[in-house]
């Protein structure tokens, strides 16, 4: 992963974005709930799976729902799974 990946939020889409050199290269969207997004499904390309790319979308995303004051549903098996494992981010769980 180099330096100019970034996770940006596309709320047009309802998603948030893992973007390198403009490429997406995963995404996790949600449906939002006013202040709560509920995250419904993760994805990260089959090409860089296991690259700790979804960890990365994850920790951004939730990062900017805690900047922003909001709250977290964690419907996605896998941001349900991070919340789990760090427990720093429980907090945000509606």
């Amino acid at each position: 992963m180099t330096t100019d990946t970034q996770v940006r939020k596309d709320a047009a889409r309802n998603r948030y974005e893992l973007v390198q050199g403009g490429e997406v290269l995963g995404y996790a969207a949600y449906e939002a709930q006013g202040d709560t997004l509920d995250f419904t499904h993760t994805q990260v390309g089959e090409e860089h799976q296991g690259e700790g790319l979804g960890e990365r979308l994850v920790r951004d995303a939730l990062d900017d729902v805690r900047a922003r004051g909001g709250k977290v549903v964690a419907s996605c098996p896998f941001v349900d799974s991070f919340i789990r494992k760090h427990a720093e981010y429980g907090d945000l769980l509606a």
